[in-house]
């Protein structure tokens, strides 16, 4: 805590001085700026002391807060990375200035910081607050749909060209806008996807969450079904209370999957049928390398009366399954859909360039992801958690198409 303090001040007093240098405020500005900036820091303090991530109130204040943080944090880390590498030119140039003889007599050691330096990297802090700023306002409802073809040699015939369309990481509690919601959801029916699936966290912690929107993602249908899976913010673990409370809310959430029609897979299998010919959709309980996250997922059970060899598409919320468990398991699953990361919300996904700092956490943690013959797919979520917006990393809406044959 003392070091993170210690980091956040300094990184203050960097962005202060630049400010005062930039803009020349004759009254009241350092009181502004120090004024609304320990208002900020103790208010994040106080809420999650107060609330925790457990208090359904103090998450949702907590996840504004930090969404103003945020705001402001990036751009101040960029002012004062500048200035420190500018502090670290004057270093050397009072360091060549003593030794050389090229100094003024009566001159300080260091060289005076330097006004333009101080404007210029305000102008380019303006760039991260402007792409955050985005991200809050319109980004985390920036619905992207990607369509990928996969190919399988192994593929029954008669599901070549058959639509999967994935969803994962609602957090319902999160939401804020039920019209974005909705067009989410329209956007997901305008696939028509021969099927749904949805690989968990549907809520944030609390069933009721999801009662605003009942409405809405009861439309979500698909000839030949809905399936989910639980996520690990699914299991009440993170909410304040009784065990018979935490137990009772986990159980009303797992109703509330039936009464949106969804077929929730709890280490089971599902039969899909079509001209005869069979695939089977598995659906495991959250797993998770994590001693943080539950590991309800028995993978072996799953597949219970399923041959190795049987094509399958496998439903697991957190993407580290798959490298701990699956692609070295004797059965074969020809695709895993996963999600749980987000895609860090915040980063880069250009062709050429993909980075997220939630890189440096999971191994798989976007996209499509091969090894055995086998297919991983880690989704970046439909809704949001903590920090209430996305940059870089849009909600996202998979559709694959099953493909007889190679790529």
């Amino acid at each position: 805590m003392g070091v993170c303090l210690l980091f956040f001040v300094t990184i203050d007093i960097y962005v202060y001085q630049a400010v005062k240098m930039a803009a020349k405020a004759q009254l009241g500005y350092k009181y502004l700026y120090w004024g609304v900036n320990i208002f900020l820091y103790l208010s994040l303090i106080y809420i999650f002391i107060q609330f925790g991530f457990g208090e359904r109130r103090g998450f949702q204040l907590l996840g504004k807060f930090l969404g103003i943080f945020v705001l402001f944090f990036l751009p101040k880390l960029v002012v004062s990375a500048i200035l420190l590498g500018e502090d670290g030119f004057r270093i050397l140039s009072g360091i060549y200035n003593k030794y050389s003889g090229h100094g003024v007599a009566d001159s300080s050691f260091l060289p005076s910081r330097r006004k333009f330096v101080s404007q210029l990297s305000l102008l380019l802090a303006a760039i991260p607050f402007g792409a955050i700023l985005h991200g809050i306002t319109r980004g985390k409802y920036d619905f992207e749909v990607i369509n990928l073809s996969l190919y399988f040699p192994d593929l029954p015939d008669a599901f070549n060209g058959f639509k999967i369309a994935q969803i994962s990481d609602m957090h319902t509690g999160s939401f804020d806008d039920k019209e974005k919601v909705k067009y989410g959801i329209d956007l997901l029916l305008k696939q028509e996807a021969d099927l749904i699936a949805f690989t968990g966290d549907l809520v944030n912690s609390y069933a009721d969450e999801v009662q605003p929107y009942m409405e809405i993602l009861n439309k979500i249908k698909a000839t030949y079904g809905v399936f989910s899976i639980l996520g690990n913010h699914d299991y009440s673990h993170y909410i304040q209370g009784t065990k018979q409370e935490k137990a009772a809310n986990f159980q009303r959430i797992k109703d509330l999957h039936g009464e949106l029609g969804f077929h929730l897979l709890l280490n089971e299998n599902h039969k899909i049928e079509k001209n005869g010919e069979i695939i089977h959709v598995v659906g495991v309980e959250n797993w998770s390398t994590s001693r943080y996250f539950p590991r309800e997922g028995d993978l072996d059970k799953a597949v219970s009366g399923i041959r190795p060899e049987d094509f399958k598409i496998l439903l697991s919320h957190d993407p580290t399954h798959w490298d701990a468990k699956v692609v070295d398991h004797d059965h074969k699953f020809h695709l895993t859909l996963a999600g749980h990361t987000h895609g860090g919300q915040f980063g880069i996904d250009v062709p050429g360039i993909k980075w997220s700092p939630i890189q440096s956490r999971y191994k798989r943690w976007a996209g499509l992801y091969t090894e055995n013959e086998q297919m991983l797919y880690v989704n970046k979520g439909f809704g949001y958690l903590a920090f209430p917006g996305r940059v870089g990393m849009w909600p996202e809406i998979t559709v694959f198409t099953l493909r007889k044959g190679l790529a």
